[in-house]
């Protein structure tokens, strides 16, 4: 019997070879999916322990052991002949079911399989929870979690678990929060200011702060020992994979008390080696390729960092798993070939066999998650590339669902914090729609006429970033509108770029010379890749706002299959996706003329704009063409840039920034973003210190030069003049310096501003002055008379001085602050008192950006262009 059902199965097996051999009429090689329904057994058991291992991560251990008690016990049941016989439904009436009865192809009858199946899916359930339950234990227990408890300090032995990085720039309130270096660390020895030593084994997260020492901490290699002084913290979220986070003190470098392996000496040297040799390469492109080869994205900055955000090609930022794909295509051929045990690429043509194939594909995929550190994206991609050179290895047909199935399963039981990161799950939603729908979207874009090549490509832009959308929106509350041809040029380069990048990170151990030379011919695509992120995100309507969180998401998600399914439907799709697709570029580019036809914005002849950039100042004087004076910049480039492209301003012959604090300089990049500036000026009072450096640094690095602002200029730009009222040399700056120790510091060292525009209109810029500086510049000017537009000081605080309110009596008064700002700006009484006074109020929290059009009795604010 045996050996009837043995031959039966090599019958059907070389049957599936002969189907796979075949081809079709054009002589292309049929999809794998056309060859039968994919296998999707392992799907259920990987989500069942992705789900287990994501909830039990967040709830309290005894829910946890609960649950895999109830999960082991049904599992169990569902395994004896009787209960799974009663749940396969075969008892009815006390009658079998003769179809349920009925054996499969190899003998089994259905109501086992369907048993065993429901079985697997409480096992694995089980099995994530526990896992998560055990290593969740490790951050409740010990004395690490107590000490965090109490914010004590302590001396502590901490073994680097991770590569050092740095936080990204943040503004909070009128200061920049400084860059401090994070870094992965397991502590292993803790002693108390009493003396007391515990040994133990807790994950935690040291938070380094600025200091001469930084650059010694960005060098540190993983498995490095140091002995650090902390001060202990709770984790900021419940399901933070830490015990405690470290804020280390002294800003000096770190104490080593042990090397690193050598292993991770070995991968940190290529690592620096392709750094060095990256050296002499264009900005982007020595900034991109360590970042694409080996994750190194240490040299990247927020302004590229934005641009990839923007375009949703934040996957090319760090190495993912495609860079893991293009090193084993090298090896084994285009995936499908390998897929069905034909080989391509160099194994054949070295002479090495199937075993010696996998095993050298092993080596590979090691190296690689060594060198490229153990991300989740790399580790989901190890896992798959283990899967399919086991298949090659051992000779037999495996599909790659399965195999990602598989990897998903083993990655979370090894590492349940994964459940809970998006990062993982944008990467198993991508590749599962490259593998699942794209085939299908390119066949039927094949047959619509469209080449092979380019319909592989577009699917698969289609597939991906419609599955992974959705969850981009749970957490940005955005939506990239560029996403997809911005992927698909970008993709045009990601190749040659991975794999020059890593013939330069080979011959960087060997020779500098043939190093540079390869880096030379990989930045070429690496740079091809920045500029595309740049031009995406540099059009006008490359994100669209959408409502963020699960809802947001789910929302976004039924809107995708309802434009899928009447792609699918729809009657004369040609002509109607070619309407569409220019209506999208439309969206996109917004010309002007057709922006301000449809939306209103910006208004036609506008003389003042208030942008919309949060918490924070950036105000626009027109000037006449494409030219405008730019006072103050916000916190943050991207909106101001936004704004400025929005109103069509490419020539900035004067910036003005009032004053240092970060919410009116930090933006500075976007302004000088892809425009000439002529010059920039500031006040006299350098403070805070460290974002006049910044100021200097940036002006510096765009060839534009700082000016003085002195109280009694006056300039004049196209159709508008103005006069700086403040601050004044013998009382602005000793208020200023007075203030800096005080309440009002650099505030009342802001530039304020009265100007007239084309039409008679008046405007008085006050920047954040307080109601000292207010009640002396109105000393200072006496004469001082009613204005059409006040920009309110200070983002509309309580602290305003009445007198000079009463006496400007503004037509327009405009607020300049964020949403659910911390700080209850505008205060209720200072609109209240400029109401009374007669003054129509806008803000841009709630009216978005406000442009002032006319003068005279044709004065108009127009809101709502943000």
């Amino acid at each position: 019997m045996k050996t009837h059902e043995a031959a039966a199965e090599r019958a059907a097996a070389d049957r599936a070879d002969v189907d796979e051999a075949a081809v079709d009429g054009r002589g292309a090689r049929a999809s794998s999916w056309e060859e039968g329904p994919a296998d999707l057994r392992l799907v259920p058991l990987a989500v069942a322990a992705w789900v287990a291992a994501a909830v039990a991560v967040g709830v309290p251990g005894w829910w946890t052991v609960a649950g895999v008690v109830v999960c082991l016990v049904g599992g169990a049941v569902l395994l004896t002949p009787a209960a799974a016989r009663r749940f396969g439904g075969t008892a009815r009436s006390g009658e079998g079911n003769l179809a349920a009865d009925a054996p499969t192809g190899r003998g089994t009858p259905a109501w086992r399989l369907r048993a065993t199946a429901f079985a697997g899916v409480l096992l694995c359930a089980a099995a994530g929870a526990a896992s998560a339950g055990l290593h969740t234990a490790d951050l409740r227990r010990g004395p690490v979690p107590a000490l965090a408890r109490e914010y004590a300090r302590a001396q502590l032995e901490v073994t680097v678990t991770s590569d050092p990085r740095l936080t990204r720039p943040r503004v909070r309130g009128s200061e920049s929060v400084p860059v401090s270096v994070v870094l992965d660390g397991e502590v292993t020895r803790a002693e108390r200011s009493d003396g007391t030593v515990h040994r133990t084994r807790a994950p935690v997260l040291l938070i380094v702060p600025p200091g001469e020492g930084r650059a010694e901490w960005l060098r540190l290699l993983p498995s490095t020992r140091l002995s650090v002084g902390a001060r202990l913290a709770p984790p900021s979220r419940p399901g933070d994979p830490f015990a405690a986070v470290l804020k280390v003190g002294g800003g000096g470098p770190p104490r080593i008390i042990g090397s690193p392996s050598a292993l991770q000496r070995t991968a940190g040297e290529l690592r620096a080696g392709l750094r060095r040799a990256t050296d002499g390469l264009d900005p982007d492109a020595r900034a991109l390729l360590p970042g694409l080869v080996v994750g190194d994205t240490s040299r990247i900055g927020s302004e590229l960092r934005d641009a990839f955000v923007a375009t949703d090609l934040t996957h090319l930022l760090a190495v993912s798993g495609s860079n893991l794909a293009v090193v084993l295509i090298l090896l084994v051929g285009r995936p499908g070939r390998a897929h069905q045990v034909e080989r391509g690429g160099l194994a054949p043509r070295l002479g090495m066999s199937l075993r010696g194939t996998a095993v050298a594909g092993g080596a590979l995929t090691l190296a690689f998650v060594v060198v490229c550190r153990p991300e989740p994206s790399v580790l989901r991609a190890a896992a798959c590339g283990f899967v399919v050179l086991l298949a090659i290895g051992t000779g037999r047909r495996r599909s790659l669902i399965p195999a990602l199935a598989a990897a998903v399963l083993l990655l979370v039981l090894y590492d349940p914090w994964l459940a809970r990161s998006y990062g993982f799950l944008l990467s198993v939603l991508a590749t599962g729609a490259l593998l699942t729908v794209a085939p299908r979207w390119s066949e039927a874009l094949r047959r619509r006429g469209v080449p092979d090549r380019l319909a592989e490509a577009l699917a698969a832009s289609l597939a991906a970033q419609a599955v992974c959308a959705p969850v981009v929106v749970v957490f940005a509350g955005r939506v990239s509108l560029v996403a997809i041809p911005a992927n698909l040029f970008a993709e045009l380069a990601v190749a040659p770029a991975t794999v020059f990048g890593f013939a330069t990170l080979a011959a960087a151990a060997v020779w500098m010379p043939a190093a540079e030379g390869l880096a030379w011919v990989a930045g070429w695509p690496a740079g091809w890749i920045a500029r595309v992120a740049r031009t995406g995100a540099a059009l006008p309507g490359a994100e669209l706002s959408w409502p963020g969180g699960w809802w947001g998401g789910f929302a976004l998600a039924l809107v995708t299959a309802v434009v899928v399914v009447a792609a699918r439907r729809l009657p004369h799709r040609g002509p109607v996706a070619a309407l569409l697709v220019v209506l999208l570029l439309l969206v996109v580019v917004r010309p002007v003329p057709l922006t301000r036809w449809a939306t209103g914005w910006p208004p036609r002849g506008w003389v003042f704009a208030m942008c919309q950039v949060g918490q924070g100042d950036a105000t626009v004087l027109a000037a006449g063409g494409d030219a405008a004076v730019v006072v103050d910049a916000g916190p943050d480039p991207v909106p101001v840039d936004r704004c400025l492209r929005e109103l069509g301003v490419r020539r900035v012959p004067l910036l003005v920034l009032t004053h240092f604090h970060a919410d009116h300089v930090a933006g500075l990049p976007g302004v000088l973003r892809g425009r000439s500036v002529g010059a920039i000026q500031t006040t006299g009072l350098e403070e805070p210190p460290a974002q006049a450096a910044f100021v200097r640094r940036t002006a510096a690095a765009a060839g534009v030069p700082l000016i003085r602002a002195g109280a009694g200029e006056r300039r004049r730009v196209g159709g508008l003049e103005w006069t700086v009222l403040w601050p004044a040399e013998d009382s602005g700056a000793a208020e200023g310096r007075r203030g800096a120790a005080g309440s009002g510091g650099a505030n009342d060292a802001s530039v304020a501003m009265l100007v007239r525009a084309a039409g008679g209109l008046t405007l008085l810029l006050l920047g954040d002055l307080e109601p000292p500086a207010q009640q002396a510049l109105l000393r200072a000017h006496p004469g001082l008379a009613p204005v059409d537009v006040l920009k309110v000081a200070h983002h509309g605080s309580a602290h305003q001085d009445p007198g000079l309110i009463r006496a400007v009596r503004p037509r327009l008064a405009l607020v300049s602050t964020g949403r659910d700002n911390p700080y209850g700006h505008p205060s209720p009484r200072t609109v209240e008192s400029l109401r009374a006074g007669g003054a129509r109020v806008l803000r841009t929290d709630r009216d978005g950006a406000i442009a002032v059009v006319g003068a005279g009795p044709g004065l108009l604010a127009v809101p709502g262009g943000g």
